[in-house]
């Protein structure tokens, strides 16, 4: 698979007249086209920087980013970067602009000048993508935190992206909210084939990735699957992360004696361990 994010000795640097903090160090790094990659990281790591140089609302200071072949300092190709790689944002509420749901997930294809018959077909595709078609009448402001970060999600597949960033798009949800958006997030990645980056500090919503990153201090500390990535409780531990409950707890049963392994993540994985005992 060929890569749609490149991201080459970058650096990143907020400036002030009095000083300066670099919060992306030095990082590179690939995403495949249709991976799902998870990146974690506590408060201050840099993870949320970076999501906002790869959609081009900021720029690195050093080194650059490759977006399905575009470069993000390139002014003239801003609008395709911004097609090819969607972005969700941590508060729905800043993305909704319009006061009917269908009006609001129709407003990305009207600014791209799609004709109407494909609007009204795109916005039907994404509503029903995401589960929510019913509420298309409804006003954005009288649904749940988790419904409203669905129909941000709509507005974005219905400009077709080949990428979707997920910038802590869970944050502000109750967990009913979050499970509703993780599983939309995994049927975009597993039947549309839709690139996934989320950027999140849930531990659990990174396991279904493919490939997990952590940062810290600006820099990539760890990469791997999830299996390989949680069996580093000491060091996770270590900037401030946790683990996924289950990993935590079959590695104190193997401290206790337990012939189990060290890199369950989830209790269904569990359960199948501790019958085979």
């Amino acid at each position: 698979m060929n890569n749609i994010i490149n991201v080459n000795n970058v650096s990143y640097e907020y400036m002030t007249e009095e000083s300066s903090f670099k919060a992306i160090d030095d990082l590179s790094l690939d995403v495949k086209q249709g991976e799902f990659v998870a990146i974690i990281g506590h408060n201050g790591s840099g993870k949320s920087t970076l999501s906002k140089n790869l959609n081009a609302i900021l720029m690195p200071t050093k080194g650059n980013i490759i977006i399905d072949g575009n470069d993000t300092k390139d002014e003239e190709k801003l609008w395709d970067i911004r097609q090819t790689a969607g972005m969700v944002f941590q508060n729905p509420d800043n993305q909704i602009v319009a006061t009917i749901v269908e009006e609001d997930v129709a407003f990305g294809p009207e600014n791209l000048g799609i004709e109407p018959r494909l609007i009204r077909e795109r916005v039907k595709e994404a509503l029903e993508s995401v589960g929510i078609y019913e509420l298309r009448d409804r006003q954005p402001h009288l649904l749940s935190g988790g419904q409203k970060q669905r129909v941000a999600i709509a507005g974005i597949i219905a400009m077709r992206p080949k990428c979707i960033i997920f910038d802590e798009a869970t944050a502000m949800l109750d967990p009913s909210g979050r499970k509703e958006v993780m599983n939309v997030i995994n049927k975009l990645n597993k039947e549309e084939n839709i690139t996934v980056l989320h950027i999140t500090h849930y531990m659990e919503e990174a396991v279904d990735a493919d490939r997990v990153i952590v940062m810290d201090k600006g820099r990539k500390l760890l990469e791997g699957t999830p299996k390989e990535v949680f069996k580093n409780i000491d060091t996770l531990k270590k900037i401030g992360l946790d683990v996924p409950y289950m990993t935590e707890l079959a590695t104190s049963l193997r401290k206790e004696g337990l012939d189990i392994e060290d890199d369950i993540l989830t209790v269904d994985e569990m359960v199948v361990k501790l019958c085979q005992l």
